[in-house]
């Protein structure tokens, strides 16, 4: 047994609780918990189960933040509890998105319902040192304008002129949407690339949501002339023990929590079965 397998006690801070079922919780330990964007931690919920979850912030110190959606036994759990509640941390664990390889480049992130989590992290350390890259854009696509994610901060980043900003939901009460002042359109999120002007031979572009999203954007993406290693995608829902000891993570030989989860998309091509 090593130290991985030892939860470190956190106390649960503080709930945003502006999206239904998508809250925001911020955790307290005793000691700093350097979490890079991109890695995640093992989080325990005393007496009921743990799961893994991505930091949705990039802050150093003893904070961790993590955006959860409320599904199945244990989330409901975390839920139901007080503020001051004691909960478990492991990590951090896994390979976050290469930082270094973004300065210089314009970037784009691609968030994918609650793939916008991981991505604000990164978005966070890119706003962090924004002198040192090129255009910024962040195409967002949620089910419906109620839950899309951090609308606040990240309407707020586009009105200073940091972030190139576009939304799109699945479904809205009318057409064109507003939200915050930003438009808002009504469909795919790959068709919002044919919004964005790309600077392919010099953007490098961070992908995270459901498996379906991978499927299209990644090709398209390539389609369009970006560099296949300057192309990266978090395989979060595989994310598992976070040390690559129960083997749930495994593929095409890759432990994706110690390996990953942010692969680009050269090496996604030697990974038969991970998207």
């Amino acid at each position: 047994m090593t130290l991985d397998f030892v939860p470190r006690t956190a106390i649960l801070e503080e709930i945003d609780r502006q999206v239904p079922d998508h809250h925001l919780f911020r955790f307290r330990l005793p000691n700093a918990f350097p979490i890079a964007p991109g890695q995640f931690a093992e989080l325990t919920i005393p007496g009921i189960g743990g799961f893994a979850v991505s930091t949705a912030a990039f802050a150093a110190g003893p904070l961790f933040h993590a955006c959860i959606r409320r599904i199945g036994r244990v989330t409901d759990a975390l839920y139901r509890l007080p503020l001051g509640a004691r909960v478990g941390l492991r990590g951090p664990f896994g390979k976050g998105f290469p930082l270094e390889e973004f300065l210089g480049r314009d970037v784009l992130l691609i968030a994918g319902g609650l793939g916008m989590a991981p991505l604000r992290a990164l978005l966070q350390a890119l706003v962090a040192r924004r002198g040192e890259i090129g255009r910024l854009s962040l195409l967002y696509g949620a089910h419906d304008p109620r839950v899309i994610l951090f609308k606040d901060e990240l309407n707020a980043l586009a009105r200073q002129g940091l972030l190139d900003l576009h939304y799109t939901v699945d479904f809205a009460a009318e057409i064109p949407w507003r939200i915050g002042g930003i438009a808002c359109q009504v469909g795919l999120l790959p068709q919002l690339l044919d919004t964005v002007r790309l600077r392919p031979e010099r953007t490098v572009a961070a992908v995270c949501g459901p498996p379906g999203l991978y499927r299209c954007v990644l090709d398209e993406l390539a389609g369009f002339g970006l560099a296949e290693e300057a192309i990266f995608a978090s395989l979060e829902r595989r994310m598992r023990c976070g040390i690559g000891q129960c083997c749930h993570c495994a593929v095409a030989g890759v432990y994706v929590c110690r390996d990953g989860p942010v692969f680009s998309l050269a090496q996604l091509r030697r990974m038969e079965g991970a998207i």
